[in-house]
């Protein structure tokens, strides 16, 4: 038996199928539109290993629609051609249209996106499409608003050892020896709520044991995958582990690991687009006001690389990362924006000072509504000290400026306009 553990133990059914009770628990959205028989296109966005596939297989059995798969990492425009047309000689059959699955849709140009967009429409076959990345920004909008979306959540706790115990009582193999969970922690922290991943895990803890009877502890799954590495990444699974790498090198200010992180994603086939839209979350949250530049950079990076492609896109992105890499840091804005959100939930939705609010009737302006607002253009340099945090808060500092040339000109004008307050 060669099937991996994962595959052995694929849900063929929703009463089998673990995890994502908001859709297909009892009276949930999805599961309802199964059993109606009448199911729409749809798109399910979700981390790895949470039930995507699983899903869409289960739907197709469930409703006994023709399934068809494709992948958009190695399937073209004639791929999807090709599907849509064995799906046109199946209506002369009055069977149900087809259900066509394409896996990580978000990596389909917009021309192969396109060509869905007829037969999605007039019903040739029904689209599930799978994506880890939000498909607002990766769909495009025809095809978008013609599907439903559901959001697929990283798997918890409970659901996780329901699977683990499933495996056990059920997998031909597993059921075969006397399996004990003894501590829980590592096999878990190593799944990452991934389905996939953790049956990696206790397929590699469990093969690597002579005796029929097992004790599953922390330590013993730290020391098997340290040494079992290349087999527990064979498929893929140190990608956010070199992702977390690069963007560490990053922010640690190392362009040589950088760039080698960045080598190794490209050499692994990683999407162009995820590595750019790395690169702009981390100009505003690591460099920020250190170098404002940089988040500009970040952005025209996104664009070309979007509009360019591999195999020059490398030399774009490598670019950028230098740049960030070699930048001043700051993560002051983003520590601003977190600690003024923590506030918010503090305090809650605290009134808007009379002075500063917007006064567009005359009712308004006589409760006082903008009464003693000072125009910071009508005074010297701009600026005339007044309140503009609710009364409870007004003395709260929020952002803090950090050492740094950018922000200790900052600091530097701050300090003028408000004193003591910084």
């Amino acid at each position: 038996m060669n099937q991996p553990l994962a595959e052995r133990l694929r849900p063929k059914t929703l009463d089998d199928y673990i995890g994502q009770e908001h859709l297909v628990g009892k009276n949930a959205v999805l599961r309802k539109m199964i059993e109606s028989g009448n199911i729409s296109s749809l798109i399910l966005w979700g981390p790895p290993g949470v039930g995507k596939t699983t899903l869409a297989k289960i739907i197709a059995n469930t409703l006994e629609r023709p399934f068809f798969i494709l992948s958009a990492i190695n399937s073209g425009v004639k791929d999807i051609r090709d599907v849509i047309d064995k799906a046109k000689k199946q209506q002369f059959f009055n069977r149900p249209n087809p259900i066509l699955f394409i896996d990580e849709i978000h990596r389909f140009s917009k021309s192969q996106q396109d060509s869905l967009l007829g037969a999605v429409e007039d019903g040739t076959i029904t689209l599930i499409g799978a994506t880890t990345e939000n498909p607002s920004f990766e769909v495009i909008s025809p095809l978008l608003s013609r599907c439903q979306v559901y959001i697929l959540q990283h798997l918890d706790k409970e659901a996780l050892l329901k699977i683990i115990k499933l495996a056990t009582k059920k997998d031909t193999l597993l059921k075969q020896k006397k399996i004990t969970l003894r501590e829980d922690n590592a096999i878990l922290r190593f799944s990452g709520g991934d389905a996939r991943k953790l049956l990696n895990v206790l397929e590699l803890v469990v093969v690597g044991e002579e005796s029929d009877k097992i004790v599953i502890t922390n330590k013993k799954v730290t020391d098997r995958l340290q040494k079992n590495l290349a087999i527990y990444d064979k498929k893929g699974e140190m990608h956010y582990d070199i992702i977390s790498a690069f963007i560490k090198s990053i922010r640690g200010g190392d362009p040589d690991a950088a760039v080698y992180w960045l080598a190794r994603m490209i050499e692994g086939g990683e999407d162009v687009k995820f590595i750019a839209r790395r690169l702009l979350i981390l100009a505003a949250e690591d460099v920020g006001l250190a170098n404002p530049n940089a988040l500009l950079l970040a952005q025209s990076t996104f664009d070309a690389v979007h509009k360019i492609g591999y195999p020059e896109a490398r030399i774009i992105l490598s670019e950028c990362v230098i740049y960030l890499a070699t930048s001043p840091k700051s993560n002051s804005a983003y520590a601003a924006i977190n600690d003024a959100i923590a506030l918010v939930k503090q305090t809650g939705d605290l009134p808007v000072p009379l002075h500063i609010r917007n006064a567009p009737t005359k009712l308004m302006k006589e409760i006082g509504y903008g009464k003693d607002y000072k125009y910071a253009h009508g005074y010297e340099g701009n600026f005339v000290e007044q309140d503009f945090l609710p009364q409870e808060i007004k003395k709260q500092r929020i952002y803090q400026p950090q050492q740094n040339a950018t922000e200790l000109k900052i600091l530097e004008r701050l300090k003028k306009w408000w004193g003591d307050r910084f």
